[in-house]
């Protein structure tokens, strides 16, 4: 199946947590469709190789390894994006962790770390990104959070669970609030997901009976970019073969 194609030539992204998976998968995909691309990761070895990977196709890139969860290093991302490309369009926020925890057991250092990259982080991205965006005429803000958060807790997650709820909650509210700024915000919540680095599921629970795929994700990040999404905000879309009404 060919994928969702969209021409975003002479447009700007920048996307937080760009190194693997479906942070990836939306980098190479905004990238392919013409955009020049800012890359974000904790890792400076991925955020690196995605760049250079880039480049050599033709594309502008350029990649900040960086914590998007301190303020400071969240700007700086934002600053130096603008540097390189002028105005941006696009912001995806896509850096998150996980770590599976039974609630009675978490940790508090392991609970306020998913609370601080995937909830606070996604906060300052959204709010400082939100200021040039208002100033510049519009923009588009994604985050990427879960079923997990919208409407299906996992088996072990408290502190994921929360985060991915409390993204959810941020991004109906910065939608209300920047809306009349023609700031759109939405959320992609991904289902089941293949990824590398993450445990194959073999049977998963949806109505489509299999796993989804990064670049499936990258597809609906794309649609709610563009034009055709222009009457779109505020939305939390479940991007999960069925899952959320099994």
């Amino acid at each position: 199946m060919p994928d969702f194609v969209v021409d975003f030539s002479h447009k700007t992204a920048i996307v937080t947590g760009a190194g693997q998976g479906i942070g990836k998968a939306i980098a190479e995909a905004l990238a392919k469709s013409g955009a020049a691309v800012a890359l974000n990761d904790l890792n400076p070895d991925r955020v690196d190789s995605l760049t250079d990977t880039l480049k050599a196709q033709g594309a502008q890139a350029v990649g900040f390894q960086g914590d998007i969860s301190n303020r400071f290093q969240a700007s700086a991302l934002i600053e130096r994006a603008r540097d390189a490309f002028g105005q941006i369009h696009f912001m995806v926020n896509a850096a998150g962790v996980f770590k599976a925890d039974p609630l009675q057991k978490i940790d508090e250092w392991d609970f306020r770390r998913q609370i601080e990259i995937n909830v606070v982080g996604t906060f300052f991205c959204v709010q400082l990104m939100s200021r040039v965006m208002a100033d510049e005429g519009g923009g588009v803000i994604i985050n990427i959070a879960s079923t997990a958060g919208h409407p299906n807790p996992i088996e072990q997650g408290a502190a994921y669970v929360s985060g991915k709820s409390g993204i959810i909650g941020l991004t109906k509210q910065a939608a209300r609030e920047l809306a009349p700024k023609n700031v759109r915000v939405n959320a992609v919540c991904p289902g089941n997901i293949f990824e590398p680095d993450m445990p194959t599921i073999e049977n998963p629970i949806n109505a489509m009976q299999r796993v989804g795929t990064p670049q499936e994700i990258a597809d609906v990040v794309l649609f709610l970019c563009s034009d055709a999404a222009r009457f779109i905000t505020g939305q939390a879309i479940n991007v999960d073969g069925g899952e959320s009404f099994l």
